[in-house]
This record gives C-alpha cells, sequence and structure tokens, in this order.
C-alpha cells in the first residue's frame, strides 16, 4: 500500500476513535499526577501557585470552547458533526471561522485538552501531549481533506489553497454564510464546560487529598462550579430528549 492510501487509512480509523484519545491522554495524567504527587518530585504545594495553574488552564480550555462554539454555532447541519462512524459533509464550510482556518473544531479540541493538561503541572508531559496530538489529528486531518477534495473538487481545493489547516490567518476572511445558532450550541456543546470542571474538579481534589494526607473534597468554587456545570449539562440532555426546544431547522 502506497503512503498515500496508508496514511489516509490511518486517518479514518483514528477518526472512528477520536473519542477516546482524551480520556487515554487524561488517564495517563491522572496516573503521572500520582507518581508526582507520590515521589514529591513535581508537586505544587503552595496554594497560590496551583490556583494560578488552575487559572491559566480555564482561560486556555475556554479558549478552545468558544473556538469550537464559534466553528459549531455558524454551520449547517451534516457538517462539523461528531459522528464517529464516517466522513460526512454535505456542503464546504468556507465561511466565518472557516475562512480563516481549515480545521477550526480541532484547533479548538487543542486548546480544551491542553488546559486539562496544564492541571498536570509537568512540562514533560505536556510536551508529549503537543507530540501525540500533533501525530494523531495530522491523519485524521488528511483523511478528511482526501474525503473533501473527492467529493467537492475544485472548489475545496481553491478554498484549501489559501486556508491554512491549523493556524488561523484573517487574510482572507469572509462573513459568515449562517447566522449564529444558539439552539445548535446548547445541543451539541453542552458537554464542553462539563467536562472543563470536571476534569479540574478531580485534579484540584487529587492534589487537596495529598496536602491533606486523606481523601478530601474541598468545599470550595471548584465545587460549586462543577455542581452548576453539571446541573446545566443535565437539563440542556433532557431538553434535548424529551422536548423540541433545540431543534431548528438546517441546523
Amino acid at each position: 500500500m502506497a503512503l498515500q492510501e496508508s496514511l489516509e487509512q490511518e486517518g479514518n480509523i483514528l477518526f472512528r476513535y477520536r473519542s477516546f484519545l482524551p480520556l487515554i491522554i487524561i488517564l495517563a495524567g491522572i496516573i503521572v499526577f500520582f507518581y508526582d504527587n507520590i515521589t514529591q518530585q513535581q508537586v505544587v504545594s503552595n496554594d497560590t501557585t496551583y490556583t494560578l495553574i488552575e487559572i491559566i488552564s480555564l482561560v486556555v480550555s475556554f479558549t478552545g470552547l468558544m473556538i469550537r462554539i464559534i466553528a459549531v454555532g455558524h454551520t449547517p447541519a451534516n457538517t462539523s458533526g461528531r459522528n464517529t462512524k464516517a466522513q460526512l459533509a454535505d456542503e464546504i464550510n468556507r465561511t466565518g471561522i472557516y475562512s480563516t482556518v481549515r480545521h477550526p473544531l480541532y484547533l479548538g479540541n487543542f486548546f480544551m485538552w491542553a488546559g486539562a493538561v496544564i492541571l498536570i503541572a509537568n512540562v514533560w508531559f505536556f510536551i508529549v501531549f503537543v507530540l501525540v496530538y500533533w501525530i494523531y489529528y495530522e491523519r485524521i486531518m488528511y483523511a478528511e481533506e482526501q474525503f473533501l477534495r473527492r467529493k467537492f473538487g475544485q472548489p475545496y481545493v481553491d478554498w484549501a489553497a489559501k486556508t491554512l489547516p491549523f493556524i488561523p490567518s484573517g487574510k482572507y476572511r469572509v462573513k459568515s454564510k449562517y447566522p449564529f445558532s444558539i439552539k445548535k450550541i446548547l445541543k451539541k456543546e453542552k458537554n464542553g464546560i462539563f467536562a472543563i470542571f470536571i476534569l479540574l474538579f478531580i485534579f484540584h481534589n487529587i492534589r487537596n487529598s495529598f496536602i491533606k494526607g486523606e481523601v478530601n473534597i474541598a468545599n470550595d468554587w471548584v465545587l460549586w462550579c462543577t455542581v452548576a456545570s453539571a446541573v446545566i449539562y443535565f437539563v440542556l440532555k433532557l431538553i434535548k430528549k424529551y422536548t423540541k426546544l433545540l431543534n431548528e431547522s438546517g441546523r
């Protein structure tokens, strides 16, 4: 098999299982975090320092979430989805954020997961994360672009020629073709805030337990933000399941 076909095949396989990558990264991160705290090699014992790390983590993660919200909120149905079985696209997204970068969702994912990795407070683990993400998603992007190239032909080639894959540029920015849909965001991206605070809660309290010398869940802002995000998530999930309030034609 030629390298071109091999990369596309690998990309399609990784595309189907891409939702498992953050779970693997976080599980590995928890192991590293435990090890660092047990051996006292990298433990951040100063509360002020670790609070700063948590704030940086939130800023980075919410940057990624906002990128995803901007991308998803301006797209039509059957594009930029969370499908895992196969590539899907009824049209090329070429306006709005897609006129500045070809893969804004993967860029958003990178920042969201990078925020979580920052909580581990291990520079080497962060470097490994960046390398793994690069290798993993480079193949997915290659397979996706091959699919779009075959389906849409020259219009896709022309757009890709002036739009970078992962680094945004406003040189050829075009106003979004579709208006922003808050309903689509509430339906499709409701798990983003919940995931951010769940991970913050996990690492915050692992560290807190090591410092206290026993299992300890701190009654602080992290706990209450996590509870609030959980309530929002489950309310939206129930609304989506039992009502049509979030349905929107063509979106």
